[in-house]
């Protein structure tokens, strides 16, 4: 990777795993939020520490990003880096994912909004973003373009149906509300809760979801990442201090570790698929790990990188892979994904989340075993 010039900013970004910009939907791995769009306070204090940030240009870092070989790296303008972080975004209300090797594909559509409007609805593919094939771009950079201007603003894309042609649409983006905490209560005494993506706030909601609950399916399905701090959060709602993950920084270790506190009794089940990205991972492998939650549903999808943020001189953000994160048993979920330990059909939702309810049946509070320290 190509070296930048670097200059102290005294900022506090910490580290993001992943990105959301539902992009973090639902149920699909990349786009803009249902949930919302995509770092730590950890043990070792980085939040709030002088951070480095690129002496760069906003073209610049935008050509560092398409050289850098880094399919994570990733350039936000400051608004984007808001909404990247907050509650409201603009965009065109739709969330895509890929696999391996495969094509762009829509995962989900948010209901009203330009995209469900213009027709688009999951499962088509995605085959140009204002001209250029989806394909050639990082799914990052797909989600950057989707979003990429203010609400009002118009994209150009390319859609195309199972053996249809490929239709163009022009969407305008509108500014849409992030959704990344639902609960329902599928029977009574027990709270589901999909996290669609972590951003400020989510712990809190999490933690008052679940409070007073007799069972806990936590949904992460289709959850693409996030501020890692959260996802850190949200483990010590069920766990009592200890370890969540480690990585190193040019060489550095560092441990995020959990509060304590947490319910470590209630029995807890984590539904996890092919869209459970990054952040999302590091949750689910922590709460496998410290044998605190039986995981059921499909491999997660395998990202297992740290990203930094560095705040260049106009407020932008430039975001470069700098190392790849450990559950606490030491294993990497890079390129390999979480393995549950229930696996359910693949495609089944409703089949998933009905198993995942058979598992939490065979869990009580005097049955399951407690986090390990």
């Amino acid at each position: 990777m190509p070296t930048a010039p670097r200059v102290r900013q005294g900022m506090t970004l910490g580290l993001v795993f992943g990105a959301v910009l539902f992009a973090g939907a639902a149920s699909g791995a990349w786009g803009e939020p249902i949930g919302s769009p995509r770092a730590p306070s950890s043990s070792d204090g980085l939040r709030g520490a002088d951070l480095t940030g690129a002496d760069l240009s906003p073209q610049e870092a935008r050509q560092l990003v398409g050289a850098s070989g880094d399919r994570w790296a990733a350039y936000l303008s400051p608004q984007q880096y808001r909404d990247f972080t907050g509650g409201r975004y603009p965009g065109v209300g739709l969330s895509v994912g890929r696999s391996a090797d495969g094509p762009t594909e829509v995962a989900e559509v948010l209901p009203g909004s330009p995209a469900a409007r213009a027709g688009i609805t999951a499962g088509e593919r995605l085959v140009t973003v204002d001209g250029v094939p989806a394909e050639e771009l990082p799914v990052t950079e797909v989600v950057s373009r989707l979003r990429g201007g203010p609400a009002g603003s118009a994209v150009a894309l390319g859609v195309q149906g199972e053996d249809g042609p490929v239709r163009e649409l022009r969407l305008t983006r509108a500014e849409l509300a992030a959704r990344e905490v639902e609960t329902d209560r599928p029977r009574p005494g027990v709270a589901r809760i999909a996290v669609h993506a972590f951003t400020e706030g989510v712990a809190d909601q999490v933690r008052a979801a679940a409070a007073g609950a007799r069972g806990v399916v936590l949904d992460l399905r289709g959850n693409s990442g996030g501020l890692v701090e959260e996802a850190v959060g949200v483990a010590s709602v069920f766990l009592d201090g200890g370890p969540v993950a480690s990585y190193q920084v040019h060489g550095e270790q560092r441990e995020l570790t959990a509060a304590a506190g947490g319910d470590t009794a209630v029995p807890l089940v984590v539904l996890v698929d092919g869209g459970t990205m990054s952040a999302a991972e590091l949750l689910a492998g922590a709460l496998q790990d410290r044998s605190r939650a039986v995981l059921v549903g499909a491999r997660t999808f395998g990202k297992g990188t740290v990203q930094q943020p560095s705040r260049l001189a106009d407020g932008s953000v430039l975001e470069l892979t700098v190392g790849r994160y450990r559950t606490p048993a030491g294993g990497s979920p890079d390129g390999t994904g979480v393995q549950p330990d229930v696996p359910a059909p693949a495609g089944d939702e409703d089949g998933a989340e009905t198993l995942a309810l058979k598992v939490l049946d065979g869990l009580s509070p005097a049955d399951q075993e407690p986090a390990a320290p």
